[in-house]
């Protein structure tokens, strides 16, 4: 930690926003306050589970999650985390969730380096007291990029596109993460697997939606 500190002052760690170097972070505090939070309430339902989105995906939010996601800005995971974190805890004070990432195929994420969303469930769990759970659901089908899908495509590429293991299962509330939902296809066949299983103890939670 003190290196990381000292590498940070030596090299002036810019934000990856505005190009300030003055606070040596790469999300300063001016560009993080400008993001934005969406009104407090369910933004959908989907298969009878609640599904709450924390902004719309544009501006800094749009940035943050694109350079996480494509341009190996790994860093960036914390600010994310703590912007959800934010907005859950405007919802309720239940600290006692069990987080799934949203996962993603083995192939795709050995080319990426990672999954975006384990590191900011890590982020997210250690900023709320959370439970993470990466092993409770996995992703066994390499399906097509969603988001030039249209809402029956994108159902159609998710089917059996997921796995679950229920000796993973803690007992807790589930709290399902992803960066964006759009038509929410990802949470519904995710929802759809837990429930053959037997786990309907399920709360949706994405970072962003295209829709106010």
């Amino acid at each position: 930690m003190f290196l990381d500190k000292l590498l940070d002052w030596i090299y002036k760690k810019k934000c990856y926003f505005c190009k300030s170097s003055k606070e040596a972070v790469k999300m300063c505090s001016k560009c993080y306050e400008e993001l934005d939070f969406l009104p407090v309430k369910v933004n959908r339902i989907i298969e009878g589970k609640k599904v709450y989105c924390a902004g719309v995906y544009s501006k800094n939010l749009q940035k943050l999650i694109r350079g996480l996601k494509y341009h190996n800005q790994s860093d960036l995971a914390y600010y994310l985390a703590k912007f959800m974190s934010e907005y859950i805890s405007k919802i309720t004070d239940k600290k006692d969730f069990e987080v799934i990432p949203v996962p993603i195929f083995p192939k795709r994420e050995k080319k990426r380096k990672y999954n975006h969303m384990n590191l900011v469930g890590e982020e997210f769990c250690r900023l709320t007291s959370a439970t993470l759970n990466k092993d409770l659901i996995k992703r066994v089908k390499d399906t097509k990029p969603q988001y030039k899908l249209k809402r029956a495509e994108r159902l159609q590429n998710l089917s059996n596109a997921f796995e679950v293991d229920k000796s993973k299962y803690k007992g807790k509330t589930l709290l399902l993460i992803d960066d964006i939902c759009t038509t929410g296809a990802t949470f519904e066949e995710m929802i759809k697997e837990l429930n053959k299983n037997g786990i309907t103890d399920i709360i949706c939670f994405a970072a962003t939606t295209p829709f106010e």
